[in-house]
């Protein structure tokens, strides 16, 4: 298991979002973690509960979501990860029929880590790319 903040930002996208391992967001984001940015309006989403349903989410509209860190820079506890991904929007959990569209999409997070969790992380993730790409908008 890695303790640095790379190799702790490489699990987080492996684990929680290419294997869909719900419980690795229990061991890897603090129950205090606030992440600003994925909620509501581009609001914060506080503790795994809170990140479980934002994971559930965009889950069930791209089952198949596959990301890929393009790269990581660390200082300390702190973790600024680029990454790209697709997925086929195959569910309505954005509140749109499933178009079966390929959709690909780039973002970027950067992450304060304590005690192998994430404590805060900052996200920046085309989202409305990915609704224009499922006709949402």
């Amino acid at each position: 298991m890695p303790t640095n903040s790379e190799g702790l930002i490489r699990r987080w996208f492996e684990e929680v979002w290419n294997e869909k391992r719900v419980e690795a967001i229990d061991e890897l984001y603090a129950d205090d973690a606030i992440a600003h940015g994925l909620g509501e309006g581009g609001g914060d989403v506080v503790g795994p509960e809170g990140f479980k349903q934002f994971h559930t989410t965009f889950c069930q509209a791209f089952p198949d979501m596959q990301i890929t860190v393009e790269e990581v820079i660390t200082d300390g506890d702190r973790a600024a990860a680029r990454f790209s991904g697709w997925g086929t929007h195959q569910g309505d959990a954005l509140g749109v029929p499933p178009t079966g569209n390929r959709v690909t999409f780039t973002g970027m997070t950067f992450t304060r880590w304590e005690d192998g969790k994430i404590q805060e992380g900052w996200n920046n993730v085309d989202i409305m790319g990915i609704l224009k790409q499922v006709n949402a908008l």
